[in-house]
C-alpha cells in the first residue's frame, strides 16, 4: 500500500513541476499583456522557445516585456512632451549657431 502512495507522490510532483515550469515561462508574456506591450506574441512565442533553450532566454523575455508602458512608451523620455522637447532643441541648437559664427568671424 505504502508503494501506491509513494507512486502516486511522484506523479503528483512531476505534474506540479511540469505545469510549473509552464506557468513560469508565461510571466513575461503576462507582463506584456498587462503593460499592452505593441509584442506579445513576440513575446509569447520566444517563451514558449525559451523552453527548448532550458529558458537561457527567459531573463532576456521579461526586460523586454517590462520595458514598454502605454504611458510612457518605451521609457526613453526625459520627461518632456516631444513638441516642447523639439523646440528646446532648436533654440539651443540656434545658441550653438551663433557661438560658432561669433568665433569664426573673430578669427578672420
Amino acid at each position: 500500500m505504502l508503494e501506491y502512495v509513494a507512486l502516486g507522490l511522484l506523479v503528483f510532483v512531476a505534474i506540479v513541476l511540469f505545469y510549473g515550469v509552464i506557468v513560469i515561462h508565461d510571466i513575461p508574456y503576462e507582463i506584456a499583456v498587462h503593460r499592452n506591450h505593441p509584442h506579445q506574441d513576440a513575446i509569447h512565442v520566444a517563451g514558449w522557445i525559451s523552453l527548448f533553450t532550458l529558458h537561457v532566454i527567459w531573463p532576456f523575455l521579461w526586460i523586454w516585456a517590462t520595458l514598454y508602458r502605454t504611458d510612457r512608451g518605451w521609457g526613453f523620455s526625459d520627461g518632456h512632451s516631444s513638441k516642447e522637447h523639439i523646440e528646446r532643441l532648436e533654440l539651443e541648437l540656434a545658441e550653438v549657431k551663433q557661438r560658432i559664427n561669433a568665433l569664426e568671424g573673430g578669427s578672420e
